[in-house]
Protein backbone atom coordinates (compact mmCIF):
# COMPACT_ATOMS: atom_id res chain seq x y z
CA UNK A 1 0.00 0.00 0.00
CA UNK A 2 1.86 3.51 -1.06
CA UNK A 3 0.08 6.31 0.33
CA UNK A 4 2.10 8.40 -1.97
CA UNK A 5 0.80 7.24 -5.25
CA UNK A 6 -2.77 6.66 -4.00
CA UNK A 7 -2.28 10.66 -3.39
CA UNK A 8 -0.80 11.42 -6.99
CA UNK A 9 -3.63 9.41 -8.24
CA UNK A 10 -6.49 11.52 -6.11
CA UNK A 11 -4.99 14.81 -7.06
CA UNK A 12 -5.29 14.04 -11.38
CA UNK A 13 -8.29 13.79 -12.89
CA UNK A 14 -9.03 10.34 -15.23
CA UNK A 15 -12.23 11.25 -17.33
CA UNK A 16 -14.53 9.13 -15.64
CA UNK A 17 -16.06 8.15 -12.36
CA UNK A 18 -15.40 4.21 -12.79
CA UNK A 19 -11.54 4.88 -14.14
CA UNK A 20 -10.73 6.62 -10.88
CA UNK A 21 -12.55 4.23 -8.94
CA UNK A 22 -10.43 1.42 -11.23
CA UNK A 23 -6.43 3.70 -10.70
CA UNK A 24 -7.67 4.72 -6.93
CA UNK A 25 -8.19 0.77 -5.62
CA UNK A 26 -4.62 -0.43 -7.86
CA UNK A 27 -3.28 2.91 -6.28
CA UNK A 28 -3.61 0.99 -2.94
CA UNK A 29 -2.09 -1.90 -4.37
CA UNK A 30 0.91 -0.30 -4.91
CA UNK A 31 4.48 0.54 -3.50
CA UNK A 32 5.97 3.64 -3.53
CA UNK A 33 6.98 3.60 -7.37
CA UNK A 34 3.34 2.38 -8.84
CA UNK A 35 5.11 -1.71 -8.97
CA UNK A 36 3.80 -4.54 -7.88
CA UNK A 37 0.05 -4.39 -8.82
CA UNK A 38 -1.37 -7.90 -8.89
CA UNK A 39 -5.06 -8.63 -8.74
CA UNK A 40 -7.87 -10.00 -10.50
CA UNK A 41 -10.13 -8.37 -12.38
CA UNK A 42 -12.89 -9.53 -10.86
CA UNK A 43 -11.64 -8.80 -7.37
CA UNK A 44 -11.74 -5.11 -9.09
CA UNK A 45 -14.97 -5.47 -9.86
CA UNK A 46 -16.54 -6.92 -6.39
CA UNK A 47 -14.14 -4.23 -4.35
CA UNK A 48 -15.36 -1.48 -6.32
CA UNK A 49 -18.72 -2.49 -6.98
CA UNK A 50 -18.37 -2.07 -10.83
CA UNK A 51 -19.47 -4.87 -13.68
CA UNK A 52 -16.72 -7.04 -14.63
CA UNK A 53 -16.94 -5.77 -17.94
CA UNK A 54 -16.40 -2.37 -17.21
CA UNK A 55 -13.32 -3.26 -15.18
CA UNK A 56 -11.67 -4.77 -17.96
CA UNK A 57 -12.70 -2.16 -20.21
CA UNK A 58 -11.15 -0.04 -18.22
CA UNK A 59 -7.74 -1.99 -17.56
CA UNK A 60 -7.32 -2.34 -21.72
CA UNK A 61 -7.75 1.63 -22.11
CA UNK A 62 -5.08 1.96 -19.17
CA UNK A 63 -2.90 0.02 -21.21
CA UNK A 64 -3.52 1.70 -24.65
CA UNK A 65 -2.80 5.07 -22.54
CA UNK A 66 0.14 3.92 -20.90
CA UNK A 67 -0.82 4.30 -17.22
CA UNK A 68 -0.85 0.95 -16.79
CA UNK A 69 2.11 -1.51 -17.83
CA UNK A 70 1.94 -5.18 -17.65
CA UNK A 71 4.98 -6.21 -15.57
CA UNK A 72 4.75 -10.00 -15.60
CA UNK A 73 2.71 -12.90 -14.27
CA UNK A 74 1.75 -14.75 -11.19
CA UNK A 75 0.35 -18.17 -9.92
CA UNK A 76 -2.84 -18.81 -8.47
CA UNK A 77 -5.08 -21.52 -8.00
CA UNK A 78 -7.14 -20.68 -10.90
CA UNK A 79 -3.39 -20.25 -13.43
CA UNK A 80 -2.27 -16.71 -13.34
CA UNK A 81 -2.91 -13.21 -12.69
CA UNK A 82 -0.95 -10.17 -14.29
CA UNK A 83 1.46 -7.73 -12.14
CA UNK A 84 1.29 -4.22 -13.47
CA UNK A 85 3.02 -1.08 -12.73
CA UNK A 86 1.29 2.74 -12.48
CA UNK A 87 2.65 4.68 -14.49
CA UNK A 88 3.14 7.74 -12.69
CA UNK A 89 5.32 9.76 -15.41
CA UNK A 90 1.90 9.58 -17.17
CA UNK A 91 -0.44 10.04 -15.14
CA UNK A 92 1.11 13.35 -13.21
CA UNK A 93 0.70 14.42 -17.00
CA UNK A 94 -3.31 14.26 -16.44
CA UNK A 95 -5.12 17.34 -15.09
CA UNK A 96 -5.40 18.39 -11.62
CA UNK A 97 -8.31 17.79 -10.31
CA UNK A 98 -7.95 20.73 -7.94
CA UNK A 99 -8.83 24.45 -9.08
CA UNK A 100 -6.11 27.15 -9.30
CA UNK A 101 -6.88 29.98 -7.22
CA UNK A 102 -8.31 32.69 -8.58
CA UNK A 103 -6.51 36.05 -8.97
CA UNK A 104 -7.98 39.47 -8.38
CA UNK A 105 -7.58 42.49 -9.11
CA UNK A 106 -5.81 45.21 -7.26
CA UNK A 107 -8.10 47.79 -5.86
CA UNK A 108 -7.12 51.42 -4.99
CA UNK A 109 -8.42 50.83 -1.22
CA UNK A 110 -8.28 47.14 -0.45
CA UNK A 111 -9.69 45.85 2.45
CA UNK A 112 -6.64 45.19 5.25
CA UNK A 113 -5.67 42.52 7.42
CA UNK A 114 -6.06 42.15 10.70
CA UNK A 115 -2.84 43.98 12.57
CA UNK A 116 -0.53 42.04 14.04
CA UNK A 117 -1.04 40.85 17.65
CA UNK A 118 1.00 40.49 20.79
CA UNK A 119 4.41 41.52 21.37
CA UNK A 120 6.72 43.03 18.53
CA UNK A 121 10.57 44.67 19.06
CA UNK A 122 9.06 46.82 16.28
CA UNK A 123 5.56 46.93 16.50
CA UNK A 124 3.77 48.28 13.35
CA UNK A 125 1.46 51.56 13.72
CA UNK A 126 -2.25 51.87 11.97
CA UNK A 127 -5.21 51.45 12.58
CA UNK A 128 -5.92 49.13 15.31
CA UNK A 129 -9.26 47.64 13.88
CA UNK A 130 -9.81 46.79 10.57
CA UNK A 131 -11.51 49.56 8.16
CA UNK A 132 -15.73 48.37 7.02
CA UNK A 133 -15.61 46.81 3.94
CA UNK A 134 -17.43 49.40 1.10
CA UNK A 135 -20.28 46.90 1.09
CA UNK A 136 -20.75 46.78 4.83
CA UNK A 137 -24.44 48.47 6.10
CA UNK A 138 -23.74 50.37 9.45
CA UNK A 139 -26.55 49.97 11.88
CA UNK A 140 -27.18 53.52 13.87
CA UNK A 141 -26.31 53.79 17.44
CA UNK A 142 -28.78 53.26 20.41
CA UNK A 143 -29.45 56.20 22.19
CA UNK A 144 -29.19 56.18 26.10
CA UNK A 145 -31.69 58.02 26.60
CA UNK A 146 -34.31 55.92 24.90
CA UNK A 147 -33.36 52.98 26.80
CA UNK A 148 -33.50 54.25 30.19
CA UNK A 149 -37.22 55.82 28.71
CA UNK A 150 -38.11 52.29 27.69
CA UNK A 151 -36.68 50.58 30.67
CA UNK A 152 -38.93 53.11 32.74
CA UNK A 153 -41.60 52.48 30.92
CA UNK A 154 -41.49 48.52 31.60
CA UNK A 155 -40.96 49.36 35.45
CA UNK A 156 -44.40 51.32 35.23
CA UNK A 157 -45.94 48.36 33.27
CA UNK A 158 -45.17 45.92 35.49
CA UNK A 159 -46.83 48.03 38.63
CA UNK A 160 -50.01 47.97 36.27
CA UNK A 161 -49.81 44.31 35.76
CA UNK A 162 -49.03 43.28 39.17
CA UNK A 163 -52.12 45.49 40.28
CA UNK A 164 -54.62 43.52 37.63
CA UNK A 165 -56.53 41.02 38.57
CA UNK A 166 -54.43 37.43 38.17
CA UNK A 167 -57.53 35.37 36.84
CA UNK A 168 -57.85 38.26 34.18
CA UNK A 169 -54.43 38.58 33.11
CA UNK A 170 -54.10 37.49 28.95
CA UNK A 171 -51.66 38.56 26.41
CA UNK A 172 -49.10 40.43 28.33
CA UNK A 173 -47.18 41.41 25.30
CA UNK A 174 -49.85 43.53 23.62
CA UNK A 175 -50.94 45.30 26.32
CA UNK A 176 -47.60 46.06 26.95
CA UNK A 177 -47.45 47.62 23.63
CA UNK A 178 -50.71 49.73 24.09
CA UNK A 179 -49.44 50.81 27.53
CA UNK A 180 -46.10 52.41 26.06
CA UNK A 181 -48.12 53.72 23.40
CA UNK A 182 -50.73 55.63 25.79
CA UNK A 183 -47.68 56.75 27.54
CA UNK A 184 -45.93 58.62 24.65
CA UNK A 185 -49.43 60.02 23.95
CA UNK A 186 -49.29 61.93 27.27
CA UNK A 187 -50.94 59.72 29.18
CA UNK A 188 -49.78 59.40 32.68
CA UNK A 189 -48.51 56.14 34.31
CA UNK A 190 -50.07 56.78 37.16
CA UNK A 191 -53.58 57.18 36.10
CA UNK A 192 -53.62 54.00 34.49
CA UNK A 193 -52.49 52.53 37.60
CA UNK A 194 -55.28 54.06 39.40
CA UNK A 195 -57.66 52.94 36.59
CA UNK A 196 -56.92 49.52 37.14
CA UNK A 197 -56.58 48.94 40.97
CA UNK A 198 -59.82 51.03 40.91
CA UNK A 199 -61.26 48.06 38.58
CA UNK A 200 -59.80 45.62 40.17
CA UNK A 201 -61.76 46.86 43.15
CA UNK A 202 -65.34 47.44 41.77
CA UNK A 203 -65.41 43.85 40.09
CA UNK A 204 -63.81 41.98 43.29
CA UNK A 205 -66.39 38.89 43.33
CA UNK A 206 -67.10 39.00 39.48
CA UNK A 207 -67.49 35.89 37.49
CA UNK A 208 -65.36 35.48 34.86
CA UNK A 209 -68.01 36.47 32.41
CA UNK A 210 -68.92 40.09 33.75
CA UNK A 211 -65.26 41.13 33.55
CA UNK A 212 -62.94 42.22 30.50
CA UNK A 213 -59.61 40.16 30.04
CA UNK A 214 -56.57 42.35 30.33
CA UNK A 215 -55.65 42.91 26.51
CA UNK A 216 -59.36 43.70 26.10
CA UNK A 217 -59.08 46.20 28.61
CA UNK A 218 -56.10 47.58 27.31
CA UNK A 219 -57.24 47.82 23.54
CA UNK A 220 -60.41 49.65 24.90
CA UNK A 221 -58.37 51.99 27.10
CA UNK A 222 -60.47 51.85 29.73
CA UNK A 223 -58.50 53.91 31.72
CA UNK A 224 -60.39 56.92 29.87
CA UNK A 225 -63.58 56.26 32.02
CA UNK A 226 -61.60 56.26 35.53
CA UNK A 227 -60.01 59.17 34.56
CA UNK A 228 -62.65 61.44 33.52
CA UNK A 229 -64.77 60.43 35.71
CA UNK A 230 -61.59 61.82 38.47
CA UNK A 231 -61.14 64.89 36.51
CA UNK A 232 -65.02 65.76 36.88
CA UNK A 233 -64.72 64.49 40.94
CA UNK A 234 -61.68 66.97 41.25
CA UNK A 235 -63.75 70.23 39.28
CA UNK A 236 -66.64 69.05 41.56
CA UNK A 237 -64.61 69.15 44.62
CA UNK A 238 -62.54 72.46 43.68
CA UNK A 239 -66.30 74.34 43.79
CA UNK A 240 -67.56 73.19 46.48
CA UNK A 241 -64.11 74.21 48.45
CA UNK A 242 -64.35 77.72 46.53
CA UNK A 243 -68.70 77.62 47.85
CA UNK A 244 -67.31 76.77 51.27
CA UNK A 245 -64.24 79.25 51.55
CA UNK A 246 -66.93 81.83 50.09
CA UNK A 247 -69.44 81.41 53.00
CA UNK A 248 -66.62 81.07 55.65
CA UNK A 249 -65.66 84.79 54.70
CA UNK A 250 -68.47 86.48 54.70
CA UNK A 251 -69.05 84.73 58.41
CA UNK A 252 -65.83 86.63 58.77
CA UNK A 253 -66.85 89.92 57.39
CA UNK A 254 -70.35 89.87 59.18
CA UNK A 255 -68.66 88.53 62.30
CA UNK A 256 -70.89 85.53 62.47
CA UNK A 257 -71.34 83.31 65.40
CA UNK A 258 -70.83 80.45 62.92
CA UNK A 259 -67.15 81.91 62.77
CA UNK A 260 -66.62 79.21 65.76
CA UNK A 261 -66.94 75.95 63.11
CA UNK A 262 -64.46 77.12 60.65
CA UNK A 263 -61.48 74.83 60.69
CA UNK A 264 -58.15 75.87 60.70
CA UNK A 265 -57.39 75.05 57.19
CA UNK A 266 -59.98 76.92 56.17
CA UNK A 267 -58.70 79.97 58.01
CA UNK A 268 -55.50 79.45 56.40
CA UNK A 269 -56.50 78.63 52.77
CA UNK A 270 -58.73 82.18 53.02
CA UNK A 271 -55.38 83.83 54.15
CA UNK A 272 -53.77 82.39 51.44
CA UNK A 273 -55.93 83.72 48.79
CA UNK A 274 -56.09 86.98 50.13
CA UNK A 275 -59.26 86.91 51.36
CA UNK A 276 -58.95 87.55 55.04
CA UNK A 277 -56.16 89.78 56.79
CA UNK A 278 -55.10 88.57 60.76
CA UNK A 279 -57.12 91.51 62.04
CA UNK A 280 -60.52 90.30 60.44
CA UNK A 281 -59.95 87.19 62.09
CA UNK A 282 -59.28 89.10 65.40
CA UNK A 283 -62.37 91.08 65.10
CA UNK A 284 -64.44 88.16 64.55
CA UNK A 285 -63.26 86.64 67.31
CA UNK A 286 -61.17 83.57 65.67
CA UNK A 287 -57.69 82.63 67.10
CA UNK A 288 -55.48 80.93 64.93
Amino acid sequence: MSFHVASICTDHKFGSAPRKQVITFLADKASDDGSGVWCSKGTVARCTELSKSTVKRVFQQFLNEGVLIETGKRKNKNGFTATYCINLDKVLELPLTKEEPETTEFTVTPVQGEPPRGVTVNPQGGSPRTPNHPLTILEPPTRKRAGAEEDFSSKEFELVWGAFPEDRRRNKETCQQIFAEAISQGVAPEDILAAVQAYAQTTAGYTRGKVKFSDNWFRGASWEGHVAARTEEEKTNELVLQHSLARCKDWIVNRNPMCMHITKAQIEALIANGDVIPSMLIAAGIER
